[in-house]
């Protein structure tokens, strides 16, 4: 007999289901608030709030398993620590809201938009990664040598043997 599943499949394999999650959990935190399928909204808003409150631990180690649970985004893991998480820190849970927008017009599919509760005062601008650019020492002026010129030689005759 075959294990039930918990949640939502939305059609899509494992991998698919995850990063899909991963993406809209990434997209919501750098834009505060955004706009998809009820189903979607319902089944992102524990993956985001448990997120949030991993974030709120502030270790190290929290901070890179918030990266690596949104699809490696440096960016958005960095701006979940330093700007999102003292903006709700007065919160032990419930971070997010869900609210109902119609029907999308198309499939009527039933839309949600899906936000923080409280407003997220960006207190410092996001860490942005930058690579620096190696730095590469400057030429010396190289001084060739003279080329000495070498004669061509003469060619030589070979002698043909006949037997």
């Amino acid at each position: 007999m075959a294990n039930t599943f918990k949640g939502r499949k939305f059609g899509r394999k494992r991998d698919e289901r995850e990063a899909l999650l991963a993406g809209l959990s990434t997209q919501l935190i750098l834009n505060h608030s955004i706009r998809t399928t009820l189903g979607k909204a319902k089944e992102l808003r524990p993956h985001v709030e448990k997120l949030v409150t991993l974030a709120k631990k502030g270790t190290l180690s929290s901070r890179r398993l918030a990266i690596a649970r949104m699809d490696n985004n440096v960016e958005a893991g960095h701006y979940l620590v330093d700007v999102i998480v003292p903006s709700v820190s007065g919160r032990t849970s419930g971070y997010l809201r869900i609210s109902k927008e119609g029907n999308r017009r198309g499939d009527n599919a039933e839309m949600a938009r899906i936000s923080f509760v409280d407003e997220i005062k960006q207190t410092s601008a996001p860490l942005k990664v930058v690579k620096k650019a190696k730095e590469v020492p400057a030429k010396k002026p190289s001084v060739k040598a003279p080329v000495k010129k070498v004669a061509p030689k003469k060619a030589t005759a070979k002698k043909v043997s006949t037997k």
